[in-house]
């Protein structure tokens, strides 16, 4: 029992010594106070019971957005510096390497935030979080071509979410919600040809699947 009571004291200074601050230095509080209310949004959406859980990792979530807008804040101000300083192949050559620095900046932080997370959630929640900030797309996706193609087999199914989930990985990432869809845009036209090679007639599977959708009452 002694160890037990030990052991939930060390937990509970653990969760307090990695309590997770809100990194507002510097920044517009209009613009915190909106990060923070998309954060909670999605936070909301997980059935975190505790309180003070909650709060750290809507934190974590809004850190997540404050990162990714300082990776490419810094990048456009290098690109326009570039642009009004440089001609030729200087200024491509300077404009591609703020690219490339905002490509590394991405690839050194992208898997800090699923760690930070695997603090307080469970694999299943830190999925629902990348759903959230991506707008949900990835089970949209997947269900309407389920939906589209009931004869899809498992090697099928596993090969469209793989693609999915790895779409939404770069998503997560991306600098606004045109890019963020753009992301998957490419892995659907990845999917669709991979139908189409696999002996799919994508244009009648649709149309039998708008037919189906009008049926049962649906919208297109």
């Amino acid at each position: 029992m002694k160890k037990y009571i030990l052991g939930l004291l060390l937990g509970a200074f653990a969760m307090n010594a990695w309590a997770v601050d809100l990194k507002t230095e510097g920044r517009d509080p209009a613009y915190v106070e909106s990060i923070v209310k998309r954060s909670q949004k999605i936070v909301d959406n997980l059935g975190i019971d505790d309180a003070a859980k909650a709060k750290e990792v809507t934190n974590i979530v809004a850190n997540r957005y404050f990162k990714l807008n300082d990776i490419y804040e810094a990048r456009d101000a290098k690109v326009k510096a570039a642009k009004e300083t440089l001609t030729g192949d200087a200024k491509n050559q300077a404009v591609q390497a703020a690219q490339n620095e905002k490509d590394a900046a991405l690839y050194r932080s992208h898997f800090e935030f699923p760690a930070d997370l695997s603090l307080y959630l469970t694999p299943e929640q830190i999925e629902a979080v990348k759903d959230g900030m991506t707008y949900g797309v990835l089970k949209v996706t997947y269900d309407s071509h389920l939906d589209m193609i009931p004869t899809l087999t498992d090697e099928e199914k596993a090969q469209i979410m793989a693609w999915l989930i790895e779409a939404r990985e770069l998503a997560i990432d991306a600098e606004n919600s045109k890019m963020k869809h753009d992301a998957f845009g490419k892995y659907k036209g990845r999917i669709n040809n991979y139908l189409t090679g696999r002996g799919y007639n994508l244009t009648k599977e649709r149309e039998e699947w708008y037919k189906r959708i009008k049926a049962r009452g649906g919208e297109i």
